[in-house]
């Protein structure tokens, strides 16, 4: 990967640091976006101090105006070669009782965030006849869950987005993928009770939650040349989870 840059959503923690890490460490230059950007700064030196290329943009997907500018600053750093559309947040409740705005919240951000963003730089793309958008869905949205019908009709829709963008941009050797983590051991499930944890691990054939780096090892994959010719395709990594 060494010339190519890649812009990673979501990079201050979890599963966006560790994906900037990998992509670092395979040789990308890694621009980091989120609205933290005191914790970007962090990751951002972690790159560093391993010899890498990194530079910060305050991005926060919810906003349209946000994604432009971020992008446009992110020019600076050079073409975008390689998107990573991880950023994404939750807003639990029964659809009986949902509420609109948390609804709506969680669409804009999860998918017509990625939407937005991944518009900014399929023309770069285009113009040099590579690229690679990676989208982080989540098992959720291959199979459901109660309380989460804002989180998982986000997740689905990215499949779905996947799918058409990977038709679209075939020609132009641009290759669009999903990975649809499973349970991960991030901040968004340290809140779960002991007891749903270990009812969550009775259904997991390989009996452990995952980590952050074994979702940032499959979208390394999907954003080498080694995975030209895979494109429209849902990478599982839930540990068995759902086949």
């Amino acid at each position: 990967m060494t010339n190519r840059t890649a812009f990673v959503t979501g990079a201050s923690r979890g599963i966006g640091r560790a994906c900037a890490l990998a992509l670092s460490q395979s040789g990308a230059r890694v621009i980091l976006g989120a609205r933290d950007k005191a914790k970007l700064e962090e990751v951002a030196a972690e790159i560093r101090a391993a010899n890498g290329e990194a530079f910060v943009v305050e991005l926060d997907l919810a906003s349209a105006d946000s994604i432009k500018e971020a992008f446009a600053a992110a020019k600076e750093f050079g073409t975008v070669d390689i998107l990573v559309n991880n950023a994404g947040l939750t807003k639990d409740g029964l659809a009986l009782r949902m509420k609109k705005e948390d609804w709506d919240i969680v669409l804009t951000t999860n998918l017509t965030g990625a939407f937005l963003a991944t518009q900014q730089v399929l023309q770069g793309m285009m113009r040099q006849r590579w690229g690679r958008v990676i989208n982080i869905s989540s098992v959720v949205g291959e199979m459901g869950n109660p309380g989460q019908a804002n989180y998982v009709a986000s997740k689905a829709g990215l499949i779905g987005l996947t799918k058409t963008l990977a038709q679209e941009m075939s020609t132009r050797t641009i290759t669009v993928n999903a990975v649809a983590p499973g349970f991960i051991e991030t901040a968004m499930t340290d809140v779960l009770s002991d007891e749903l944890k270990n009812n969550l691990l009775g259904h997991i054939p390989l009996k452990r939650f995952g980590k952050p780096e074994d979702v940032a090892a499959a979208v390394k994959f999907l954003a080498s040349e080694e995975a030209g010719y895979i494109t429209g395709h849902v990478l599982d990594v839930n540990g068995g989870l759902y086949m």
